[in-house]
């Protein structure tokens, strides 16, 4: 039986007393990319902050490289090998670049990533690495968002939106640069709006639709008309 990096089972998530997750069951392999696809307000973003204990849960299982992570907080669960790249990036403005990607690896956990290697990826880094973080173009931020989250060397790389707002040039650009880094041996959640590009990097989908999942499957699987009627529920 296939080895289960990530799994879910029963996941609901609160905003108070707002319900946002009902019974989430999810389960992710090491190596696979999987794309979380839905509308705005489907609860894409909120499986991931339940994931890394941002938000209150509830749930049967929440297990993470074969241990129970339900109810930790994020920093410990960060330090087990879960790092997130958040949507709209969430840089810090009083820093520099160089000094925001440092802090992804507060938790000193050992792996491939470190400046040297994200530099190598991201060079465009490396020459601005003195400047805000504010001073860099939308494109370059989300580079620099991504490299803070993998100076974690993190086993499931979580990524929450990386091409909003962004010009398809800069996209084709951040989508390559992740390839990169999933031939590293990185597993990746990717919550994404764009179907299209969804669907052309990931392994397996999962639909969610009003804070539930209502359609998981390989992408050559699902047809145009089943992730349409999935996702907006027509």
């Amino acid at each position: 039986m296939p080895f289960k990096l990530l799994e879910t089972r029963g996941l609901a998530a609160f905003y108070g007393d707002f319900q946002a997750l009902f019974g989430v069951d999810f389960q992710i392999e090491p190596g696979e990319t999987i794309a979380v696809i839905g509308s705005n307000g489907a609860g894409k973003s909120t499986f991931l902050k339940s994931l890394v204990g941002l938000v209150r849960t509830k749930a049967e299982t929440v297990s993470f490289d074969g241990q129970a992570i339900w109810g930790k907080p994020a920093y410990r669960i960060i330090a087990q090998g879960i790092s997130l790249v958040p949507e709209g990036r969430r840089l810090f403005p009083s820093l520099t670049v160089e000094e925001n990607l440092s802090i992804g690896a507060y938790s000193r956990r050992k792996g491939p990533w470190n400046l040297d290697a994200l530099y190598t990826v991201f060079p465009v880094l490396k020459e601005k690495r003195k400047l805000p973080g504010t001073a860099l173009s939308g494109g370059q931020q989300q580079m620099a968002a991504l490299g803070r989250a993998l100076m974690a060397n993190p086993k499931l790389l979580l990524c929450d939106e990386i091409s909003l707002g962004l010009a398809p040039i800069v996209i084709r650009e951040i989508y390559e640069q992740l390839e990169k880094i999933t031939s590293n041996e990185t597993t990746v959640i990717l919550v994404e709006q764009d179907v299209k590009q969804a669907m052309a990097v990931a392994d397996r989908v999962y639909c969610f639709r009003e804070g539930r999942v209502v359609l998981e499957g390989r992408p050559s699987d699902l047809g145009r008309e089943q992730i349409t009627k999935a996702y907006f529920g027509v």
